[in-house]
């Protein structure tokens, strides 16, 4: 991961509070280190615009990156090939079904660069959590009675936070995304991709500056 040029701040794992993201200026994206991954914790995080990143066995990072990498639900791409798989219903969508098993499958999931995974159990658990107070939601992608894709995030408002995605077979997950946006229209303003990807620039995503990310998270709290 990315180093950082300012004086790195370290949480407290007793008191949980953050750095404001508004303040600091990171060239790598990173504005604290430490804490912990409780449920109470990681929401407050999401809500300040921050969330964990960090390899394994290293101390927690939390981030906010400049830009930020988002996609407006108007803006959504949807190529020839992927209407017709959404027209031929090759796939089913649920939502909420087996949560902590689409945590399971995206933790478990190898990715190119990437050395291992954030996604520890703690974070499951704390998710799982976030999941049965109506704050965090999975979508499953299901072919022939198999989950076979899908992801997870938290719901701020009308700004979904993803976290990250699987797909067993080619196209899953990108049907579950498209199927969640165009279900969701009258509850999705945002959906906060973070960090920059080839697979949802080709959906529509783009980058916006940090401030005006926050300025928008801030709407949806007021």
């Amino acid at each position: 991961m990315a180093g950082f040029n300012f004086q790195m701040i370290l949480l407290d794992p007793n008191e949980i509070s953050f750095p404001d993201p508004a303040l600091l200026e990171s060239e790598s994206g990173i504005m604290a280190m430490g804490g912990d991954l409780s449920p109470q914790r990681l929401y407050f995080a999401y809500q300040l615009g921050l969330f964990p990143w960090y390899n394994p066995g290293e101390e927690i990072l939390w981030w906010c990156p400049d830009p930020r990498f988002v996609l407006f639900p108007q803006d959504l791409k949807i190529s020839k090939s992927m209407k017709k798989i959404l027209r031929d219903e090759v796939f089913t969508f649920t939502e909420n079904t087996c949560f902590r098993e689409v945590m399971e499958e995206c933790k478990n999931t190898f990715r190119k660069d990437q050395d291992g995974t954030w996604i520890s159990d703690e974070l499951i658990d704390s998710f799982v959590e976030l999941q049965k107070n109506g704050i965090a939601k999975s979508i499953e992608v299901w072919q022939n009675d198999e989950l076979v894709g899908g992801f997870y995030g938290l719901q701020i408002g009308k700004i979904f936070c993803g976290e990250s995605m699987f797909a067993k077979v080619s196209n899953a997950s990108k049907a579950g995304f498209i199927h969640f946006i165009q279900s969701q229209k009258e509850n999705l303003e945002l959906i906060d991709c973070q960090i920059y990807s080839e697979h949802l620039e080709s959906l529509g995503a783009t980058m916006i500056s940090k401030k005006d990310y926050l300025n928008l998270l801030k709407n949806q709290q007021i």
